[in-house]
Formats: structure tokens, sequence, C-alpha cells
């Protein structure tokens, strides 16, 4: 199958979210897709401003794929606007007690992923299920009320990996293999071993079980070798 069509086929199956469904965690084989051509994030340029989708369960991190439905109004006059320019949503994680107000413009955190929406299908009742691809982290500088949705005007924050800094990311990539292998349940697949290292850490980031509060620290590293050394400790036997 395409992959959106292996996205509808999943999301059948799910109890859907109010807003949207996303991949459970080391989730939908779709989910732990890496984009191959994952670009060095300082290459990537974002508009000044972009639509913001605040959900409190989801932190996307560059050149993975998620797929995504959509079910509020809001939100789907957000995907309709991207599907007209450039295709690029800002995933960004609430803050707790977003409940209280979750209607309105509750807290977010002030760092996020932008991704493009590499597929997308609008369902007979309005729904739209995407699928979106990890660009580059970024921040929040502010926002604005133009729009039913969240806009917000933000500057991309670049991953950093200097040349020397490689080979201790391919060892802490080969231990963080080892660690998953001890950790994860019978059947349930680890990333794929032909991933380069900045992929297969970025994929273990977003598909490993965990608070979605520590998925946020670990994409606010904006050192992917530091992001690996995180996992490495938080799997690594106490």
């Amino acid at each position: 199958m395409q992959p959106l069509a292996i996205v509808l086929a999943w999301l059948a199956s799910l109890l859907q979210h109010p807003a949207a469904a996303e991949a459970p965690a080391l989730r939908a084989p779709v989910a732990l897709q890496i984009a191959p051509e994952l670009q060095a994030a300082n290459t990537i340029e974002l508009p000044r401003d972009i639509p913001l989708f605040p959900l409190p369960e989801v932190v996307l991190f560059p050149g993975v794929r998620r797929p995504l439905l959509f079910y509020e109004p809001r939100y789907r006059e957000m995907v309709a606007d991207a599907l007209k320019g450039d295709r690029i949503i800002g995933m960004v994680l609430l803050r707790p007690g977003f409940e209280a107000d979750y209607e309105g413009r509750p807290p977010i955190h002030g760092i996020g992923c932008a991704g493009v929406i590499e597929d997308y299908e609008r369902l007979s009742d309005g729904r739209y299920a995407i699928l979106l691809r990890g660009l580059t982290t970024f921040r929040v500088v502010s926002e604005d009320q133009r729009k039913p949705y969240r806009l917000a005007r933000v500057e991309a924050v670049p991953e950093l990996l200097k040349d020397e800094e490689r080979a201790s990311l391919s060892r802490l990539r080969e231990r963080l293999a080892q660690l998953l292998d001890a950790v994860l349940p019978l059947g349930v697949e680890p990333p794929d071993p032909g991933l380069e290292d900045t992929e297969f850490i970025n994929v273990t980031a977003q598909a490993l079980t965990m608070p979605e509060a520590v998925r946020q620290d670990l994409l606010e590293r904006n050192s992917v070798l530091a992001r690996a050394r995180a996992l490495v400790e938080r799997l690594a036997p106490k």
C-alpha cells in the first residue's frame, strides 16, 4: 500500500482523539519511517509565520514521519490553508492544565518541530488524514489572532552536530541499539538498523514509550549527540 493508504487503514482501527489521532509509541510501522532525504537542519528555512497544531501527547522530531487525523473545524481550516501554501505545520506540545482552556489558546511549550505535509486525503465527512514529515525544530517568538487556529512567528533552531562528534554519535547509537534490544516488548521491532545515526536517534526519541514531558526535553536538546546521550542514560540499567 502507499503511505497514506497505510495511514488510513491504521486510523480506521483507532478510538480517535477529539482533535487528532496519532501513532502509539514504538508505534505503528508508518510512524517509524524516516525521510531518506533528511537535510541538515541549518539548510532549512521556515516561513516567518506558520500555523501551530498543539496536542497534549505528540512531539514531532526532524526527519520522522507521523500520521495525523484532524477533526476540529479550526484545524481542518488550518490544513486546508497549509495545502494552499507551503504545506508547513508546526507541532507543539500543550503544557499541563490545558484542559481548562482547550477550546481557546492554552499555554504551549516554546520549542516545537515544523513539518511538511507529504501526503493527505480529505475524507467524506470533511476530516483530513495527513502524513507529516518533520523538518526542523523552531522557537515560538509570538502569536496573533488572525485565524481561528493558532498562528505564530517562529525562528528555526538548527540541530547541531560537529564533524568531530560523529564518531561519538556512532558509538552512542550502537549502545542505544543494544539497550533497545533488551527493553522492547516481544513483537515490537526496533528502528531500521539501516538508518543513519541521526535518523536512528530521532526515530527512537519519537517512537519510544516515555512521558511526553521527557520527549519534549529531548526535542529541546538541539544537539543530536546530547539527545543520544540522554536516551542511553534513560535506558541504561541503574
